[in-house]
């Protein structure tokens, strides 16, 4: 073993009386709760909103122990074992010795706020803006009616307002800020969903969303501050579920979250996702902008947010187009949160797609357009936004699996059968093109296999959809989909981009390992069925290498000098930056605390209340961070 290794095992022994000294969840009944909620219960007298997973079939018995001790049952969740309550300290101390209940998590702050204060203002009103509608109208065979023409997209954000580029084309609008499903007109306050909206599918002129035949079923769960509540979200989520058939929804785009207050097995609003993929929807969600230190601009890893810590859902990172339709000098977004997942290191980001500087849809009168004059853009008379973050990213990546959806549909002529969401996942990461900075291959932490290829990610839609076709047909007569292994027609690893050639990644990062996707996808063993599990199962193994130097198995080497096993120390020499020590308590420069509450630089605090900076997008100043 090198000399190296060997210091930084002991230096990882003494680091694991930091992480073992409180256990995740085990021991007394307070360990069921979630960091926020145990920090914020100190007190035992304050009123909290809690989200209580309970063992199946237990609902009504952990009602009835709620209100006999004062508590108060807001919401009896469907899609999963859990109920939101309020109650008092003590009573929750009560309710959590009861063996049915299995954890409570905080109703907590979601935020959907991109990264603005950037000098947007100097884009020009140029379609390479929209990378994904160009790639698909231009690049795929000539098949402009790549569109998404059929697909319903549910935005759960903060609204969508009916500018022009939506008409006719909002088929719902449903307002869950009160905990309710109330029908009303579409409308949106702060801005956001409106923006995320248009990169999916706004029909304008100028800046075209990717998939302008989609049509949207608005789901509001943030204010005109662009914050919600968590167990709005998953109202949403259920509500989607539940009328998926009669309001046509196929893909839920997430681009809201909040960080990481439990493992993945027991956050109830990752739960909330993962039970809506298991019922058919294809879910996109935003990685998360806390891939750099905002004081220092070092990047840094395990930012992922919730829920896009979410196993089976499709959690997008930003890329930089540079303004330029070329990918070669393409690069990842500083602020996108890189992985592993925290609790859990599962593998995430899924995909990267266009999130830097993005031009769409605005109303003038919202609080992100009148409050950030900077981001403006006017062309034509007409009144757009540029934002950045993975909020645009994961709009992107919603946009261009809509166009997948039609293009695999339309070449499904005989006995079809709808892509899982697993599938989906599947394709995308085996069409996208790995990126590269001074010449070495990206880690998958940051990138997974690559950027979107919405060119790569439909041929091989449509191309599976024909050999299953095929197979299937019997005026075909006996055909074998495995004989066109090795076809490049059927089989295309390359794609023509702008007048360039990019491969593709061929491979997909699925559980313990990376794969070598081909009999994958192509062969017999078509994923699109319900054989394939892309959930629970994803942990990482002893066969996993990033790279030319990263193992991650039962102690991961990175590079020379890190050592992840069940001790942590993370860093440059065994630190990271001068002083950084990550277990439960982490310190980050020369006044960042990560532990129960996180201060970053001077005046960001992230504990039950979360300021980022003076004031954070929505100006209250509470609840908030920098968000997706």
């Amino acid at each position: 073993m090198p000399n190296c290794l060997r210091v930084l095992r002991l230096v990882a022994a003494a680091v694991a009386v930091l992480l073992l000294a409180t256990p995740v969840l085990a021991g007394p009944a307070q360990n069921k709760a979630d960091k926020a909620l145990r920090e914020a219960n100190k007190g035992k007298t304050e009123k909290h909103s809690v989200i209580l997973s309970v063992k199946p079939g237990t609902k009504r018995q952990v009602r009835q122990a709620v209100e006999k001790c004062g508590g108060v049952v807001n919401k009896e969740h469907q899609l999963i074992d859990a109920l939101t309550v309020n109650l008092q300290g003590k009573c929750l101390d009560v309710v959590l010795e009861s063996q049915n209940v299995e954890s409570a998590g905080s109703d907590v702050t979601v935020m959907s706020t991109p990264v603005v204060g950037l000098n947007d203002s100097t884009v020009s009103a140029d379609p390479v803006q929209v990378f994904g509608s160009y790639t698909v109208r231009e690049a795929v065979g000539g098949h402009e009616w790549a569109n998404g023409t059929g697909v319903g997209v549910a935005v759960i954000d903060s609204g969508i307002a009916p500018v022009p580029a939506f008409e006719g084309r909002i088929t719902a609008f449903y307002d869950f800020t009160s905990g309710d499903a109330v029908a009303t007109e579409p409308n949106d306050g702060f801005g956001h969903g409106t923006h995320v909206a248009g990169l999916i599918g706004g029909n304008d002129a100028l800046f075209p969303g990717v998939a302008t035949g989609v049509s949207f079923i608005g789901l509001k769960v943030l204010g005109s501050d662009g914050s919600g509540l968590t167990s709005n979200v998953i109202r949403a989520l259920e509500f989607a579920v539940a009328n998926r058939a009669a309001l046509n929804i196929q893909i839920v785009n997430l681009s809201l979250g909040h960080p990481i207050l439990a493992p993945a097995a027991l956050d109830p609003l990752v739960q909330a996702v993962e039970s809506a993929v298991r019922a058919g929807l294809i879910v996109t969600v935003s990685a998360g902008n806390w891939g750099s230190n905002p004081v220092t601009g070092e990047t840094g890893y395990a930012g992922i947010g919730s829920p896009g810590n979410a196993p089976s859902a499709i959690t997008t990172g930003a890329a930089d187009t540079k303004n330029t339709l070329t990918r070669t000098d393409d690069s990842v977004a500083p602020y996108s949160s890189r992985g592993p997942s925290w609790y859990d290191g599962y593998a995430k980001p899924d995909i990267l797609a266009p999130g830097h500087k993005m031009v769409s849809m605005a109303d003038p009168g919202s609080y992100l357009y009148s409050h950030y004059a900077q981001n403006r853009v006017e062309a034509n008379g007409i009144q757009y936004l540029s934002l950045s973050g993975t909020s645009m990213a994961s709009a992107m990546t919603a946009g261009v699996i809509a166009t997948v959806l039609e293009s695999h549909q339309w070449y499904s002529w005989y006995a079809p059968q709808p892509l899982s969401p697993t599938a989906v996942k599947a394709l995308l990461q085996y069409s996208a093109t790995p990126m590269s900075a001074n010449g070495a291959t990206i880690d998958a932490l940051t990138q997974a296999t690559g950027q979107i290829n919405a060119e790569g990610a439909t041929r091989v839609a449509a191309t599976i959809a024909w050999l299953a076709s095929a197979a299937a047909d019997p005026y075909m007569g006996p055909f074998d989909p495995a004989m066109y292994l090795g076809d490049p027609y059927f089989m295309p690893t390359v794609s023509e981009l702008s007048g360039e050639s990019f491969n593709w990644a061929s491979r997909i990062i699925w559980g313990p390992q990376v794969v070598d996707a081909t009999n994958l996808i192509w062969g017999t063993n078509i994923v699109w069925g319900d054989n394939i599990v892309w959930g629970d199962n994803i942990v990482w193994g002893d066969n996993i290498v990033w790279g030319d130097n990263v193992v991650w198995g039962d102690n991961i080497v990175w590079g020379d000098n890190i050592v992840w096993g069940d001790n942590v120390v993370w860093g440059d020499n065994v630190v990271w930056g001068d002083n950084i020590v990550w277990g439960d308590n982490v310190v980050w420069g020369d006044n960042v605390v990560w532990g129960e509450n996180i201060v970053w630089g001077e005046n960001t605090v992230w504990g039950e209340n979360v300021v980022w900076g003076d004031r954070a997008p929505g100006g209250t100043g509470h609840g908030k961070g920098k968000g997706r």
